[in-house]
């Protein structure tokens, strides 16, 4: 049993799990008043963002940080693990709760009718923080199941017939990822005896390497549909673009964020030996997802369904840094990650302003004009040219670490055997780059070049204007955001910074294992 006494400073590593949980069933206790429960959510939120960014700065200085629960020493007790993916991850999940919480205060009668609405931010929020600090496989399964319940939850509240339909598909194809992390959980408990990530890390060295690829494979499938990676995405444009815009907003930051991060975790931390002999597998995967994602974002008509194209070839982006396992590629993916956090939430509330401001969801029929119209389009623009990557926009820098990564492993000096697949990923992220770029200016100039009279024939109704509420929350929550996009992308030394960190983090884990208390099990 452990005897040591935690140090009260340690005890941040939990509040951004255990808070909103409790503020979660503290606001369904309380009477249906939306301000008092916006009030408690955006504090949490706050306190949830407080407790990420002191994490981030603990471990930058002094390396990770761990807390064993139940005074049972690993690998047996429930251990909480920051590092700096997880705390730069965490951090950036608060940032895009806060300004959805803002935005969706712009909707008078709110996302739903009473605090439920509230409550499952909050929930899904909890299952994120979970997710991103937890330093047990099971525990992670765990956090996977709240955020399943939160987000399904969310899809339904204050939906119709189309929004139930979305929801189901979301929740099928989610259930069956869980399903199949859950077979990997008991062939890897079976095999090594352990799930603790500290534990797994030293052991998988020596187990069989065809069980361990094995394992690695399930965590493919699982987090791939996690993730909506190709062929396991099509619940995404299915389901996201159904509720409120504040929803889809959320959910597009957040939850296939977790199934890259949870990729990148398993297969470049826990078993590095299983990554390399699927390696042809996942560039596959990358690359497919790279290019299949923007081209039928060009067949979209839709906005928010073209948004979530355009989020699933960002995770193709992510998922090339994982076919590129140096300093480069995997900083690239989890600076990815991040920008994309940002930049797909901000798209989808300005999409969502859209819709607001002209009544309508097809591109074709939307009309914008006016002073918001103006303010809607340089949104849009400057988001869209940072999802695509266009320099000095913030979607740029991390393509360009994971292109570098590329160039490397392709280097005539040091030729390897990944060097054909290598050229094949950076030809595929240039690619994307092209298309997205076409695919959402496209969109862009449809809706703010074309005239009324050009679409449907003249009967476009007059745009309806963004009510004086909505300017307030809505446009200064998206503007605030697409404020930060500009400002991370003018200065990406923290960025790039953080991602060559946490990729040194993961593709050496010593510190991280040393941080449990298992220093003799480091690989």
């Amino acid at each position: 049993m452990q005897t040591a006494l935690t140090f009260a400073a340690d005890w941040v590593i939990v509040v951004p799990a255990i808070l909103p949980l409790a503020a979660a069933a503290l606001l369904l206790m309380l009477p249906n008043r939306i301000a008092v429960s916006w009030w408690i959510a955006v504090l949490t939120t706050l306190a949830v963002g407080i407790s990420g960014a002191v994490m981030l700065w603990r471990v930058s200085a002094d390396g990770p940080l761990a807390m064993t629960m139940g005074r049972w020493l690993p690998p047996f007790g429930i251990s909480f693990t920051a590092d700096i993916t997880g705390a730069a991850l965490l951090l950036t999940a608060a940032v895009v709760t806060l300004v959805v919480l803002v935005y969706a205060r712009a909707d008078e009668a709110g996302p739903g009718p009473s605090n439920r609405f509230h409550a499952l931010v909050l929930l899904l929020l909890a299952g994120v923080s979970g997710a991103f600090l937890t330093g047990d496989l099971f525990n992670l399964y765990v956090w996977f199941e709240v955020m399943l319940a939160a987000s399904f939850g969310l899809l339904i509240l204050g939906g119709g017939a189309p929004a139930f339909d979305g929801a189901v598909k979301y929740g099928l194809l989610n259930l069956l990822g869980t399903s199949l992390f859950l077979a990997a959980l008991g062939l890897l408990y079976g095999t090594l005896g352990t799930l603790n990530m500290a534990d797994i890390a030293g052991r998988a060295a020596g187990a069989d390497p065809a069980i361990m690829t094995s394992i690695g494979a399930l965590l493919v499938v699982a987090f791939g549909t996690k993730a909506a990676a190709f062929p396991l995405n099509a619940w995404l444009p299915a389901s996201y673009h159904t509720p409120p815009a504040s929803v889809s907003a959320l959910l597009g930051g957040l939850l296939t964020k977790v199934g890259v991060y949870a990729l990148l975790r398993t297969l470049v931390l826990l078993l590095p030996a299983s990554r390399d002999l699927l390696h042809p597998v996942i560039a596959a995967i990358a690359i497919a997802t790279l290019l299949l994602a923007p081209l039928a974002a060009l067949a979209e008509t839709n906005l928010r369904r073209l948004v979530g194209y355009l989020l699933i070839g960002g995770v193709g982006a992510a998922l090339a840094g994982l076919a590129l396992p140096d300093d480069n590629g995997i900083g690239g993916a989890v600076a990815y990650v991040i920008q994309a956090m940002l930049t797909i939430t901000g798209l989808y509330l300005v999409a969502g302003l859209i819709e607001r401001s002209t009544g309508e969801t097809d591109i074709r029929r939307m009309t914008v004009s006016g002073g918001s119209g103006t303010r809607l389009s340089v949104l849009l623009f400057v988001l869209l040219a940072a999802v695509a990557g266009v320099p000095p926009f913030l979607g740029f820098w991390p393509k360009l670490l994971l292109l570098l990564g590329a160039a490397e492993r392709a280097a005539p000096a040091a030729p390897q055997a990944g060097d054909a697949i290598a050229w094949l990923v950076a030809a595929a992220l240039l690619l994307n780059a092209l298309l997205t770029l076409i695919a959402g200016f496209r969109a862009w100039a449809t809706i703010f070049w074309q005239s009324a009279a050009e679409k449907a024939h003249g009967s476009a109704p007059p745009p309806a204007g963004i009510p004086s509420r909505q300017h307030i929350f809505g446009l200064g929550a998206a503007g605030g955001l697409v404020g930060l996009v500009v400002v991370m992308g003018l200065w990406p030394e923290p960025l790039l910074a953080t991602g060559r960190a946490a990729a040194a983090g993961l593709l050496g884990p010593h510190a991280y294992v040393q941080a449990v208390g298992l220093a003799g099990s480091a690989r």
